[in-house]
């Protein structure tokens, strides 16, 4: 950051004003407590795993807009919450896919 000279009428830090992040772009984020919608509801496997793969998109298109929207005034630490949650559902996925293929890797390896 370019150092702000102070003198007569200067201040040493510029005069901006955070700004927050409108209401409909909050949804987008998504919040910090956990989704309930990953709960069995009766519907089929590969409804579920639909769902959960769904959630991990929608949550890296709203990681991808909150870093947009970082030049227009959306603070930082929201960005990096963002980015965070998208990042950690991510990883989620990626560890249900392998526990999900290591239990079909087991059934193959089970003598009928």
């Amino acid at each position: 950051m370019p150092e702000m000279m102070s003198g007569a009428g200067m201040s040493l830090t510029p005069d901006i004003a955070p700004r927050t992040i409108p209401q409909y772009e909050l949804g987008k984020i998504g919040s910090l407590q956990p989704s309930t919608s990953i709960a069995p509801t009766g519907g089929s496997f590969e409804g579920t795993l639909g769902r959960l793969v769904a959630e991990v998109a929608n949550k890296d298109v709203a990681a991808k807009d909150a870093v947009a929207g970082l030049t227009s005034g959306v603070p930082l630490h929201q960005v990096m919450i963002a980015n965070e949650e998208a990042s950690l559902s991510f990883q989620l996925m990626v560890e249900v896919r392998n526990k999900l293929l290591e239990s079909y890797q087991e059934l193959m390896r089970m003598q009928v």
